[in-house]
């Protein structure tokens, strides 16, 4: 998959590598990558579907790389990993490099978040749980839903995956 989706990745500011992501319409091989246009219309009807759908989640962290905001999904993503970890060592480590890299004022790739928000999580990471993170990331992820997610759903990217679904879709049952 790292392979396949390694276009997402290459030329960001470019839809056009983005119709790589959907397999050419001559492929049939079981490792080819296919997309019904209702998944990826089902990506429309809510940002927990786009999200909880691996290629959605793809597609759409290569749009948000096109506009240059990707720390938002990035961070988002950090803190799901974040609360799968058991270990309280390996817990106080990563909270650390999420807080470095992406909250603390000037972090390589700061989210937006208020003054507040930013120090009762600095606050609640001095004894980390898995739900320290929790308010930053509903707050991040709101911010996404109400602002990237709609216009993803209106960009080029998002229309040329589902044009290119249905052809493929169309192609398949001639």
């Amino acid at each position: 998959m790292k392979t396949r989706l390694g276009c997402l990745s290459n030329k960001s500011d470019s839809y056009s590598d983005f119709s790589e992501f959907l397999p050419p319409a001559h492929e049939t091989t079981a490792r080819c990558l296919k997309l019904s246009t209702d998944e990826v219309v089902r990506w429309s009807e809510s940002f927990d579907h786009l999200l909880s759908h691996k290629y959605g989640l793809a597609a759409f962290r290569t749009f948000l790389k096109t506009e240059f905001s990707d720390e938002n999904i990035e961070f988002w993503m950090a803190c799901e990993e974040y609360k799968k970890i058991k270990s309280s060592t390996k817990m106080v480590s990563k909270a650390n490099r999420i807080f470095q890299e992406f909250i603390d004022v000037q972090a390589p790739r700061e989210v937006n978040i208020d003054y507040r928000t930013r120090e009762k999580t600095k606050q609640s990471l001095e004894d980390p749980s898995p739900t320290s993170l929790n308010e930053v990331q509903a707050k991040i992820y709101s911010l996404m839903e109400k602002d990237s997610y709609p216009r993803f759903l209106r960009s080029k990217m998002y229309q040329d995956i589902v044009n290119r679904a249905h052809a493929q879709g169309q192609r398949r049952s001639v």
